[in-house]
């Protein structure tokens, strides 16, 4: 079944793409091999990531307009908040792009974070290279915008894009978030309001001493998605560090923990939770038990 698909998705054909990520998401018999056939691919991912509230989508759809008008496929992955109570997407309907829906050069899908805790989808690796499959030219993936713990997008991504807002205020927080380490370009959208410039220039400031250790300039750009202004200027800084070559070492660290989370997925087929519950519950009736002992035993 796959292998069919599989030829679809390989011709642009966008319902197989969507298919093929259902596949993955929820482990259909055959997603497996269907990982292992995908060659390597060279389509470049950027990553979009900030607090919530800095504008996330609304750049990203200023952005598929550029892409578009430069006459570019590009594929968009959002990733949005779980239901807590069926663990789909909050914001699946995602509005501020639904002029893109039916445009033959852009492919967007909602995903859920599922309770990951790096603000993306636990398959995000798997679905991205899917993607990355497809003739598209550029992917480009939102993350949930969690704060705290973005790192995973800074390994997935060619170009990782952090958006921040002016008043986001005191500078010492965007270092504390850990947006210093892995952002490739810096935009501060909503630029119209007060103290704009203060921020940026404060923010270059501060990004001073890490151009002499990266020796590349980490660049600063002032948006306001809402009126588009800016993005052009946004898509030619992360146009110039994806052909720049530079290497992401990040990369080899999200694939060092994807492998190790595969590993040990596979290493654990054949254990059950409950059935484990219930064999500790026998144990437990005799006095010597000791949980390390049961452990070594399995």
């Amino acid at each position: 079944m796959w292998q069919e698909l599989y030829q679809r998705l390989q011709t642009g054909d966008i319902k197989s793409l969507a298919r093929c990520i259902s596949l993955i998401e929820n482990e259909v018999p055959g997603y497996e091999e269907l990982l292992q056939s995908l060659p390597l691919s060279s389509v470049p991912v950027i990553g979009i990531t900030g607090p919530p509230g800095a504008g996330k989508s609304t750049l990203v759809d200023a952005l598929i307009e550029a892409l578009v008008k430069h006459e570019k496929k590009v594929a968009v992955l959002c990733v949005d908040p779980s239901s807590p109570f069926n663990l789909g997407a909050l914001l699946g309907d995602r509005i501020r792009m639904s002029e893109w829906y039916n445009h033959p050069n852009v492919f967007i899908r909602s995903l859920a974070t599922r309770g990951s805790l790096g603000g993306l989808h636990p398959k995000i690796l798997e679905i991205t290279d899917v993607c990355k499959a497809a003739p598209f030219d550029y992917v480009i993936v939102e993350t949930v915008g969690v704060g705290q713990s973005e790192i995973e997008i800074a390994g997935l991504a060619d170009a990782t894009v952090v958006v921040m807002v002016p008043e986001a205020g005191d500078e010492v927080q965007t270092m504390k978030a850990g947006l210093m380490e892995i952002a490739d370009v810096f935009v501060v959208n909503k630029a119209d309001r007060p103290d704009a410039d203060l921020f940026v220039r404060n923010l270059r400031l501060m990004l001073a001493p890490s151009f002499k250790e990266e020796r590349f300039e980490i660049a600063v750009v002032k948006t306001v998605a809402t009126e588009k202004k800016g993005i052009e200027e946004l898509w030619q800084k992360m146009d110039a560090h994806l052909h720049s070559g530079h290497y992401n070492k990040r990369k080899s660290w999200l694939l060092a923990e994807k492998a190790w989370q595969l590993l040990v997925k596979k290493r654990m087929q054949g254990f059950d939770k409950v059935a484990l519950q219930k064999n500790i519950e026998q144990q437990m009736e005799q006095q010597n038990f000791n949980l390390y002992n049961f452990v070594a035993t399995l």
